[in-house]
């Protein structure tokens, strides 16, 4: 009888902890997804009032270069198709469009560099130092997400915490990743 007790207690024991463990797993996994859901709220807003800010600087330099309208139609067939992923929470579709635009920046750079009236423009001026600053700030946050989704997918991917996120469903994220040209702030024109 005692060695029955016995038994049952080391099981019950065994049982308890086991529960523990799958529950602070969970809530760790829980916790690090979250962070990361929220990391890309971050890039999403600043992203969101780039793209609203992209129409001006277009106005801007289409005034003095009316003739570069195949510029400006990439230009905003790149913007449309990174707002449609950003909508879609689309972390790869987002990273696509932006390498667009990154590719597209130089070019809209020569623009002004040929009209020495639109480096004079304050209009032309304050679009781009506002956009060189919310650059900035989503550098620093795409480097927040994709730390934040790389503690994600390395921790659902470490035995034994992947049978809880297998369990629980979770899923590899997508990091934020910008191809093709290095980027680099805009140059501000005196």
């Amino acid at each position: 009888m005692e060695v029955l007790f016995i038994g049952l207690l080391i099981i019950g024991v065994v049982f308890l902890f086991f529960i523990f463990w799958f529950f602070s797993t969970w809530n760790r996994l829980v916790g690090l997804e979250e962070n990361a859901i929220q990391a890309w709220s971050n890039i999403d807003v600043l992203l969101k009032q780039r793209y609203d800010m992209l129409p001006n600087l277009e106005r801007a330099v289409s005034k003095y270069a009316s003739h570069e309208k195949e510029l400006f139609m990439e230009f905003a067939k790149a913007r449309q198709m990174a707002a449609g992923a950003l909508q879609n929470n689309d972390v790869k579709g987002v990273s696509a469009a932006e390498s667009m635009m990154a590719n597209m920046m130089p070019r809209i750079t020569a623009v002004a560099e040929a009209y020495p009236e639109l480096k004079a423009d304050s209009s032309f001026l304050n679009v781009q130092n506002e956009l060189v600053s919310i650059e900035n700030q989503v550098a620093d946050r795409r480097e927040m997400y994709n730390a934040a989704s790389t503690n994600f997918n390395k921790a659902i991917q470490m035995i034994p915490t992947t049978f809880v996120a297998s369990i629980k469903g979770c899923q590899r994220r997508d990091l934020f990743e910008v191809q093709g040209v290095a980027r680099e702030a805009p140059v501000l024109f005196a």
